[in-house]
């Protein structure tokens, strides 16, 4: 009898085949089932305060999901921008190119956001804007960047809310005293455009240069017979530019775009600011259940009480994570997951959240104003962004409509033109 080893060893062949294939299959479900996101921030320079607010946001919520959106194990790779764009699509094309990265999270600067959308583009990467404000990205430029989703705001957005709220206050005449660079033109032509439109003027536009610090030779050239000055600061100008204006004896009011008195500078200021008005999308003193246990959770954990930095990043993962859970924790690809998050309406710290077609929020514009009370439970009394109205669902073309907005050019230096300067 002739022994005939080749069924046995098809047999074990075939064994070891199912066994290799299992092997290669379990091996491309765990890549699956990681979710790689990069981070750009700008860890060093005057907006690493921002910077550690803003990783510490994210932070927080992957923490309390246990280091995974639905099953795929979050890994975080944060790179240093440093507040310059030509750095930060450095860092972006590396963590694309080199990290492998799904999708790109951040960046601070209007200037950063207009930087790295046309990468998003090119190496069809999703980028999750969740600080940068630049209007056209999801307006007249909406079309070239279909990997781009914003989570935060625009910047001309809560400042129609605020030019109407100066409106109906009964100011007359406003100066405008304001970054110059794109997010400081954006805001301050979303604030003057609804003001005037309402029956108000900007008598005045001043533009000092982004990270002035000694505001000496602007604050003498202030028209007298303006009833209040509209501010827009980022970074240390927020600390520097209201102190520096009521020591040198103003006494009127003043009311600040959304950064201006933003939770990560409040902390630092004096009871000069009290009264002082401003207009964003989160405030920490927001009273509801859901942001008192955020701020609580928050500070306890960071030894501060969280700004709108943290918030829209705490915000921004919980949309991912929400994302994720409807593809069981498998990257569903760029275009699947840009439109999956943008079909999200969802309940965060900073209210309900949904939005429009061109992929920005739609949500509430808080007008708040500067109080020293005790919050939370806490039982000593502390500066907070109080706030006064709620208007809510506020999309980005405010109440003019889409097609009616976007027919006007895009806020800039010179548009709205002071006409009444």
């Amino acid at each position: 009898m002739t022994f005939k080893p080749s069924r046995v060893l098809y047999a074990l062949l075939s064994g070891a085949a199912i066994v290799a294939g299992l092997s290669l299959a379990s091996g491309a479900q765990a890549q699956e089932k990681e979710l790689r996101i990069g981070f750009i921030a700008p860890m060093t320079g005057p907006f690493a305060q921002v910077a550690k607010d803003m990783v510490d946001g994210f932070n927080m919520y992957l923490e309390e999901a246990k280091g995974e959106f639905a099953g795929a194990k979050v890994k975080l790779i944060v790179e240093d921008d440093q507040a310059k764009p030509d750095t930060g699509v450095t860092k972006a094309k590396k963590l694309i190119l080199q990290d492998k990265v799904h999708m790109l999270v951040g960046g601070v600067l209007a200037s950063t956001g207009y930087a790295l959308a046309p990468v998003s583009t090119t190496d069809k990467t999703v980028y999750v804007a969740s600080v940068p404000a630049a209007d056209d990205l999801t307006q007249r430029d909406a079309a070239k960047y279909p990997y781009f989703i914003r989570t935060g705001w625009t910047s001309s957005q809560p400042h129609h809310a605020l030019g109407q709220w100066a409106c109906d206050q009964g100011y007359k005449r406003i100066a405008a005293v304001a970054a110059d660079y794109a997010f400081g033109h954006e805001v301050v032509g979303g604030f003057q455009k609804v003001f005037e439109d309402c029956g108000g003027r900007i008598v005045q536009k001043i533009w000092p240069p982004l990270g002035t610090k000694d505001f000496g030779p602007f604050i003498p050239s202030l028209k007298a017979d303006a009833d209040a000055v509209f501010s827009l600061m980022v970074g240390p100008m927020s600390l520097q530019f209201p102190k520096q204006l009521r020591q040198s004896g103003f006494k009127k009011p003043i009311i600040g775009g959304g950064t201006s008195y933003d939770e990560f500078a409040l902390p630092f200021m004096d009871d000069g600011v009290i009264g002082d008005v401003s207009a964003l999308q989160y405030s920490a003193a927001l009273a509801t259940p859901k942001n008192e246990a955020f701020v609580k959770k928050y500070r306890a954990k960071y030894g501060k009480v969280p700004s709108y930095f943290s918030e829209t990043n705490y915000s921004t993962a919980q949309m991912i994570d929400e994302v994720m859970k409807g593809t069981k924790g498998a990257w569903p690809g760029p275009e699947e997951f840009v439109k999956r998050m943008a079909a999200l309406k969802i309940d965060t710290p900073r209210g309900p959240v949904s939005f429009d077609d061109t992929r920005n929020p739609v949500q509430n514009i808080y007008i708040k104003k500067v109080e020293k009370k005790k919050m939370f439970g806490y039982d000593k009394d502390e500066l907070w962004n109080t706030v006064i109205k709620t208007y809510p669902n506020v999309s980005q073309f405010w109440t003019y409509g889409k097609e009616t907005f976007l027919k006007q050019p895009v806020y800039s230096r010179d548009f709205p033109p002071c006409k009444f300067c």
